[in-house]
Parts: structure tokens; C-alpha cells; sequence
């Protein structure tokens, strides 16, 4: 095995631009038009005097970091920003070399702090760490000029013992083994908002893109998807049925994952509308299809809330409740069988969460916990392509993928930044309707040009063209 190279961390910068939706999206309490998009790049310095820039890149999504009604989407937006900086002082602190494990690893615990004392919760303080370590990352693989499956495969970051969390697990071996695919799923998220079919409709954005449930159905041809709930029962089953009465007309088999959404606080309120859906013979074939719930109890409660005597019928992964690196064991300790990987949480996290379902797997002789890919804010460029290379790692075989649906592709970016993105990546994007695009095809992506130098990505935004945050 390769010894993990030390590097120091010489620059940090930090850019956002704004993104607007082409429809507006509901989840839990918030309708978004539009969010900024943050951008990190950094340059380290190896020790063999090897220099090179790397970059991440997330949405701002208001009102799930921190779900307090009192802040407006920009308070939350600059909280994000906040933590950014947070992370970027704390990084920058320390001119000493080290593992790209070993940086987050001497930053995370301090950084954690911090940002609780400037009032901001574990999942918020993530944001600044996550978007930072995959730039430093990337950075790292355009210097030895290897891919992000190679360099994880080969342990390259140094994961081991650095972080007390992360002892006790055989990274070098778990990660050797990982066998990337070259396509995933796309699990097509439907919206509290979105319509169904278009008899749902009022108004239509009359783009030539998809809109509704039916039609996103017919132009991609999804077996996956992910359902909001709001909470109220009867409301959720009227809405249940409408959308079974679309997936219900394929003959070949669709698959679902249910979101409570944090619309709940105990197991009895979930389990009202398990029963609910149980009883109702529209949705039996619906009801099949499940695979798992999604953090239907809210973040406050969840964690204490003890889902091993309760009757649900399907596994229940956490999801917002995942605020710290030990969250997934308590977790565990609770009834809950899963947890989402999202790159806004840290990509160590989701590596060490999915070494969690290995050795907790191999321990009880079964395939009872498991990890899911959750997040649909990703947008074209960078953060998707980031995404999917971590899950695809990690074995996941679909992925919550819905920024393609929302925003219009990459249309608000510069011609040249475009071309360069399809240019790269030809299997993941296409020009259609004016713009490129995310490639979808049988409900599939094409993801085998992932597996080039650098993190996922072949081309690089036009760092030029945006505001400094």
C-alpha cells in the first residue's frame, strides 16, 4: 500500500453565484425559488514541492441546516457563510503538513466548537469542514494525477486513527474493496408542490422540460423515487394514491423511499400512517415498492425517540439527525437501520458510516443496516459529480437526483464553462433546450468519465465569472 503523502494547505478561497429554479420546491417548511451556490478551491503544497488547486461546490438550501422559523433563507444563508469562514480560519491556522485525513481530522473537534459557539448546530457546522476537505481532496489527486476512485481506493487521504471516531476500522482494507460502477439510478424526488399530472397544474413553466410526475415518468424513464410527506394522514394518503395511480401503470417493477420529512414526533405518528397506507388497497402495490422511511421524527426528538418496539413495517434511516460523527451509533442503539450519505455532511462521515454497516453487517450475519444517497440540491458541475463519485464508491446504486428537474441545467453559466462540462463528461451531460444538461436515461446515469484525475471531475467552473464570498 501506498503511504497516504502529507501536504500543507496553503490557500483557501471561497466563491458563491446565484442559482433560481425554474419551479418552486417544497420540503418540510420552506418553498424554494432560489438559493446562492457556495464554491471553495484550495492549494496545497506537497512534500515534494508538488503544488495544485482543487475546488468543491454546494448549494446554500435554506431551512434544512437550521429549520428555526425565526431566520429568513438569507439568515440561513449567512450562516452557511459563517461556518465557511469558520472553517477556512481553521484550516489556514495550522501551516504544519499532514494526511488530507489528517486536516480534517486535527480541525473537526475545534471547528465543532466553534461554531457551537457562535450558536450554530453540528449539522450547520459541517457545511464549512464537508465543502473544504473534498476541495483539498481534489486538490490532492490533480497533484499525483489520479482519480478520486484510486486515490480512495488506495487509502490516499490517510483515513485511520487520527479522529477517535474513525478508530478501530481497517480503512486500507474496506476501501481496497470498493468497486465503483460506471451508472447509477437517478430516485426522482417528488415535491409537496409538485403536480402529479398536468390536470394538477394552474400554470405551466413551458420550458419543453418535464413538470409534472407523469412526464418526467415518460421523458426519463425512472424505477426510482422519493416521496414527501407533509404530516397530515388523510392528505398524505389522498396524495399517496395520485401518484401509485402514475408508477402503478409500469409494468416493470419501481422502487420508493418514503420522507416524513421531520413532519412528526413520536413512532405513533409515523405508524398512523403506515396503518393508513396498509389499509388502503390503491396503494398496496406502492406500499411494496417501499424500501425505507426517512427521518419521519424531527432532529430534536429523534435520537431519543426508541423505534425497536414500534410496528413501521420498513427500516427507518436518520437523515437530519446526523449532526455528528457519532450520530449514527446512537442511532443504531435506537431501532434505526440507515443513514444517508450527503457530501454536504462530510464525505469522511459517509465513508465511516458505510464501514459502520459493514462491520455491524458482518457482526449479526445479515444486510440489516444500510446507507442511502440522499440529496437533491446538487447542481450540474462539480457538487453532482462529487456526489455521485462518493456514492458510487460506497456501492449505493441510486441516488436521490432531483437538482437537474428544478434548475434549468446549466443554463445561467458562462458558454464556455458549458462546453467545457459536456466536452469532459460526455456520458453525464447532453445540450438539449437550449442548455447542458444532466443525462438521463431508463432512469439511469451515466457516470464511467467520473473516473478521471482530480475529484470527479474533468473540468473546472469559471471561478472568474463569480462574486467572492
Amino acid at each position: 500500500m501506498t503511504e497516504a503523502p502529507r501536504l500543507r494547505i496553503a490557500e483557501i478561497e471561497l466563491y458563491e453565484r446565484p442559482v433560481k429554479l425554474r419551479m418552486p420546491f417544497r420540503f418540510g417548511v420552506v418553498t424554494l425559488t432560489e438559493a446562492p451556490q457556495a464554491f471553495v478551491r484550495a492549494r496545497i503544497e506537497a512534500a515534494d514541492g508538488r503544488s495544485a488547486w482543487g475546488a468543491a461546490a454546494e448549494l446554500m438550501a435554506p431551512k434544512w441546516f437550521d429549520k428555526d422559523l425565526a431566520l429568513s433563507n438569507e439568515d440561513n444563508f449567512e450562516q452557511l457563510r459563517a461556518v465557511l469562514r469558520l472553517a477556512r480560519g481553521a484550516y489556514l491556522s495550522d501551516a504544519s503538513s499532514g494526511t488530507a485525513f489528517g486536516h480534517f481530522a486535527r480541525h473537526h473537534d475545534v471547528h465543532a466548537r466553534a461554531a457551537a459557539g457562535q450558536g450554530f448546530n453540528p449539522l450547520l457546522a459541517s457545511y464549512g469542514p464537508a465543502l473544504i476537505d473534498r476541495a483539498v481532496l481534489d486538490a490532492l489527486c490533480r497533484a499525483l494525477g489520479v482519480s478520486f476512485y484510486d486515490a480512495m481506493r488506495g487509502n490516499l487521504a490517510g483515513m485511520g486513527a487520527d479522529h477517535p471516531q474513525f478508530g478501530g476500522f481497517d480503512f486500507a482494507a474496506y476501501l481496497a474493496a470498493c468497486r465503483p460502477a460506471d451508472r447509477i439510478h437517478a430516485r426522482h424526488t417528488v415535491g409537496l408542490l409538485d403536480a402529479i399530472t398536468v390536470a394538477d397544474q394552474t400554470e405551466r413553466v413551458g420550458d419543453g422540460l418535464p413538470e409534472t410526475l407523469e412526464e418526467v415518468v415518460q421523458v426519463y424513464g425512472h424505477r426510482y423515487f422519493k416521496l414527501k410527506v407533509s404530516g397530515k394522514v388523510q392528505a398524505d394518503l389522498d396524495r399517496l394514491q395520485a401518484i401509485a395511480s402514475v408508477l402503478d401503470r409500469s409494468p416493470a417493477p419501481y422502487y420508493a423511499s418514503l420522507d416524513g420529512n421531520e413532519q412528526y414526533e413520536d413512532a405513533q405518528g409515523v405508524q398512523q400512517l403506515v396503518r393508513g397506507i396498509q389499509a388502503c388497497a390503491p396503494l398496496s402495490r406502492l406500499w411494496d415498492s417501499i424500501l425505507f422511511i426517512e427521518q419521519p421524527i424531527a432532529r430534536k426528538l429523534a435520537l431519543q425517540v426508541d423505534l425497536r418496539a414500534a410496528d413501521l413495517g420498513k427500516p427507518v434511516i436518520v437523515d437530519e439527525s446526523d449532526g455528528e460523527l457519532g450520530s449514527f451509533v446512537q442511532a443504531r442503539e435506537r431501532g434505526y437501520a440507515g443513514i444517508s450519505s450527503k457530501t454536504c455532511k462530510g464525505f469522511y462521515k459517509s465513508v465511516l458510516n458505510a464501514a459502520r454497516c459493514a462491520a455491524w453487517n458482518a457482526q449479526e450475519g445479515s444486510a440489516r443496516y444500510f446507507m442511502s444517497a440522499e440529496d437533491l440540491t446538487t447542481q450540474a458541475g462539480l457538487a453532482v459529480q462529487q456526489d455521485l463519485a462518493l456514492v458510487n464508491l460506497l456501492g449505493i446504486t441510486h441516488v436521490e437526483r432531483n437538482g437537474h428537474h428544478y434548475v434549468d441545467g446549466m443554463k445561467a453559466l458562462p458558454q464556455v464553462e458549458q462546453d467545457a462540462f459536456v466536452a469532459a463528461h460526455p456520458d453525464l451531460y447532453e445540450r438539449s433546450h437550449g442548455a447542458v444538461r444532466l443525462r438521463i436515461r431508463a432512469g439511469e446515469i451515466a457516470i464511467g468519465s467520473l473516473a478521471c484525475p482530480g475529484f470527479a471531475s474533468a473540468a473546472l467552473p469559471s471561478f472568474d465569472e463569480m462574486g467572492r464570498m
